[in-house]
């Protein structure tokens, strides 16, 4: 075999591997509130993320379009498989490193640095699409924003509405609302995480001339929506932990009101084509719920760690996707 070959090859294993990854790193995005409430056993709940992230991984390919070409150009990146095979590999590195400290990262983050320092250390600063890469940044940083501030209204909604009842029967009935909300959770998810990968397996395939357009060919999105079905099945229980619990003490009320904020936010970056961090929109979601719920509730500890989090991923991304490069081009 050939060299662009091997390293086609070697893309289409890693990413399958970071979307793997990237299933049992992002699970408790969509089951976090749901197990922590007792709304659904964890055995159950997993399952249910399992199968509701593949259908939604099936269902969409704008975001993938948009990973493949709006961040760098693949018709003239330059050592273009060495930059994506760079980029998989700081990724990887950083979801890892975060998963085995239980702190809920973005893999959207994670993988968008990645690029973007690997191709800056291949062809310099140039080598961005900046139109693109720009809006992509825009729809990363507002996105926990607006999660933040629609959880706040949501809450304070439901509130309004239920507070006359019985808050015994009225979480009773919540938590068996949250089985439905939990399922569309793990849908969103799947429409816009899942995607991310099946873009860097497009820009190989362009890169080393497999193929000519944008389109996301059937056996990616089968494969990568595969992968993160049996990611999601895997579990991520150190972040669900984190999710589900150090964040604020969730009820079922509560847990509706951010798995329905998360859902939506999603789903309307999922429309209009763009990818978010399901990790950033459901945790800003619950602290939204939370500060609409009683401010001192909230263990706002954790989320200075979360953000501090959010906040290093892309630097730290790119420098390790930018080292990767190096190495590897020592030997491609």
């Amino acid at each position: 075999m050939n060299t662009i070959l091997i390293l086609t090859i070697l893309i289409v294993v890693f990413a399958v591997v970071f979307d793997f990854i990237n299933g049992f790193h992002d699970t408790a995005n969509a089951i976090a509130t749901s197990v922590s409430t007792k709304a659904l056993q964890p055995r159950h709940a997993i399952i249910l993320a399992s199968v509701m992230n593949f259908i939604g991984a099936m269902t969409f390919t704008g975001v993938a379009k948009t990973i493949t070409k709006d961040i760098v150009d693949p018709f003239t990146l330059q050592n273009g498989s060495t930059v994506i095979l760079a980029a998989l590999f700081a990724a990887i590195a950083w979801n890892l490193i975060t998963w085995y400290y239980g702190i809920p990262s973005s893999s959207s983050h994670a993988l968008i640095g990645s690029i973007a320092g690997a191709a800056i250390a291949a062809a310099g600063f140039n080598s961005l699409n900046y139109s693109g890469f720009l809006t992509i940044l825009k729809a990363l940083i507002l996105s926990p924003i607006l999660a933040f501030a629609v959880g706040f209204i949501v809450y304070s909604i439901i509130k309004i509405i239920f507070k006359n009842n019985n808050l015994t029967k009225t979480n009773k009935r919540f938590r068996r609302i949250q089985i439905a909300t939990a399922a569309l959770q793990a849908y969103s998810h799947g429409t816009n995480d899942a995607q991310k990968a099946m873009g860097i397996i497009t820009m190989a395939l362009i890169v080393n001339k497999y193929q000519n357009s944008s389109d996301i060919q059937f056996w990616v999105q089968l494969i990568c929506a595969l992968a993160m079905a049996l990611g999601t099945a895997v579990g991520g229980w150190k972040i669900i932990k984190t999710v589900g619990g150090k964040i604020m003490k969730i009820r079922p009320v509560s847990g509706v009101a951010a798995d329905l904020t998360g859902a939506a936010v999603i789903f309307g970056a999922t429309f209009i084509h763009m990818p978010v961090s399901t990790t950033h929109v459901i945790s800003s979601s619950i602290l939204g719920v939370g500060a609409s719920h009683r401010l001192k509730g909230v263990k706002w500890g954790t989320a200075q760690t979360m953000l501090i989090t959010w906040v290093i991923t892309l630097p730290i991304s790119a420098t390790l996707a930018a080292i990767s490069y190096f190495i590897l081009n020592m030997f491609f």
